[in-house]
């Protein structure tokens, strides 16, 4: 039986042959995201032809979320936000944004958000650009990545302006201390749920997997307290990008969606 929550896998090297793709749906994935960090517009073009096709052949819909890199700096195997960045909306965010439209994407990520401006500039941007998206697709929903203090500090009115919210746990950890991470996971989906917006929470789920065929028993509490919370959607990363057991991956998450659920609405059953 279909899980309420969500499923979001990232697809890259690891994820996008057909029969991978195939058998991440047949397992649980929901929804397909695209780093644009990462890749060129051929290489998801193929990605987003793929997964259409899988979806087709499963009979069903999984939406595409475009993830726009904005200001990011790479310093080795790390990322994080440009210090100089005057807007969150980079050159090559607007090129991307082009050909993600010129795709039909359902929905449009912004990363590195520190405001309500930022996410309507990115709808402006969108809606400028209109006419390169067919009347019958209609235009992509605007999501917001909250992964900086900034984003904590303005979350209503960013969720307010936003048809969706990704929390990036992983750059928002080098934003404020790691131990008030948790709190912050629990305040966004808070006031998410308020605002009836959905929220995915997102970065290092099941990040051992990205090595190992079966998790860390941290890493099921983590997807099953991100549930009890109330999100909507967890997601994939690494683990399904360019991890080695991205189908098991997916696997986990869903087994894990399914038990706490059963929990979800009385927690004192665990």
């Amino acid at each position: 039986m279909p899980t309420r929550t969500q499923i979001v896998c990232t697809i890259g090297p690891a994820s996008k042959d057909p029969a991978v793709l195939d058998a991440l749906i047949a397992h649980g994935m929901d929804v397909a995201r695209l780093n644009f960090s990462h890749g060129t517009h051929d290489e998801h073009r193929a990605l987003i032809e793929n997964v259409r096709a899988a979806a087709k052949r499963a009979g069903r819909v999984i939406p595409i979320i475009q993830d726009l890199s904005g200001p990011r700096v790479q310093t080795g195997s790390e990322h994080h936000m440009d210090p100089n960045a005057i807007q969150v909306i980079t050159e090559k965010d607007l090129i991307d944004l082009d050909f993600g439209l010129s795709q039909w994407v359902e929905y449009v990520c912004l990363s590195f958000v520190g405001s309500a401006k930022d996410v309507e500039q990115l709808r402006q941007e969108i809606q400028k650009r209109n006419g390169s998206v067919p009347a019958e697709k209609g235009l992509p929903k605007v999501m917001a990545k909250v992964e900086r203090k900034e984003a904590l500090d303005n979350i209503e009115e960013i969720i307010a302006a936003s048809d969706a919210v990704m929390l990036g746990r992983g750059d928002l950890g080098q934003s404020i201390p790691l131990e008030q991470v948790p709190f912050a996971e629990a305040l966004v989906v808070h006031h998410c749920k308020e605002h009836r917006t959905p929220v995915i929470v997102a970065t290092e789920m099941l990040k051992s997997m990205v090595e190992n065929p079966e998790p860390t028993r941290a890493e099921i509490t983590d997807i099953a307290y991100a549930i009890i919370l109330g999100a909507d959607a967890v997601m994939l990363s690494e683990e399904t990008a360019r991890g080695k057991y991205p189908v098991e991956a997916v696997t986990y998450m869903e087994r894990v969606c399914t038990e706490a659920e059963k929990y979800e609405r009385d927690v004192n059953k665990l």
